[in-house]
């Protein structure tokens, strides 16, 4: 299966993701993970990065290409993978599309984890991770409803997406998570 999770920082998509990935048995591909990756290891990608990230903006879309697709031409990718921060926005979801159609694939379903902006900020103070500073989270939430929420209308069209209830503790959302996903296996379209 491939599939691609779509959440406001903070929705619990890394929890989910790794439940996910036990259960489908597939590569998980966070772009967040590989971006913090790359600036820890000083790579000129991760350079690159830092800065865009220390603002709260997305990474420029030629960098995160480039790194999404090196990792998708994997071959443990080849029976599927879990996508967690790619696409973030349409362009990002049209070059993927591009590039799985070109491979005679495509996306099975999407999973958007849906969580109220008051719950997000919540969230963050609790975890308190490096990158959590609040008006830098603040910044993301809004990139994330500007630029990555147009993907849903996007995937909804192709009748690909599936809106998950994000609240509630993991195990009552990973069941939901599991649902889209037997759906997505079925043929599923809608919402």
């Amino acid at each position: 299966m491939r599939i691609i999770l779509i959440g406001p920082p903070g929705a619990g998509k890394g929890t989910q993701c790794q439940r996910l990935v036990e259960l489908l048995r597939v590569p998980h591909l966070s772009t967040g993970e590989m971006l913090r990756a790359a600036v820890r290891a000083g790579t000129p990608e991760g350079l690159e990065a830092s800065w865009s990230m220390e603002q709260g903006q997305l990474v420029p879309d030629s960098l995160i290409v480039g790194m999404v697709i090196r990792r998708l031409e994997a071959g443990d990718c080849r029976a599927g993978f879990l996508l967690d921060g790619f696409p973030r926005t349409l362009p990002q979801a049209e070059i993927l599309d591009d590039l799985l159609e070109r491979r005679a694939m495509s996306v099975d379903g999407v999973i958007e984890l849906a969580v109220p902006r008051d719950e997000l900020v919540r969230r963050m103070l609790a975890r308190k991770r490096a990158d959590d500073d609040p008006a830098i989270f603040s910044r993301r939430i809004a990139s994330f409803e500007e630029q990555t929420a147009p993907l849903l209308e996007y995937y909804g069209r192709q009748g690909k997406l599936a809106c998950i209830d994000g609240l509630g503790t993991a195990d009552d959302i990973f069941s939901r998570v599991k649902s889209a996903t037997q759906r997505f296996e079925r043929g599923f379209t809608g919402r």
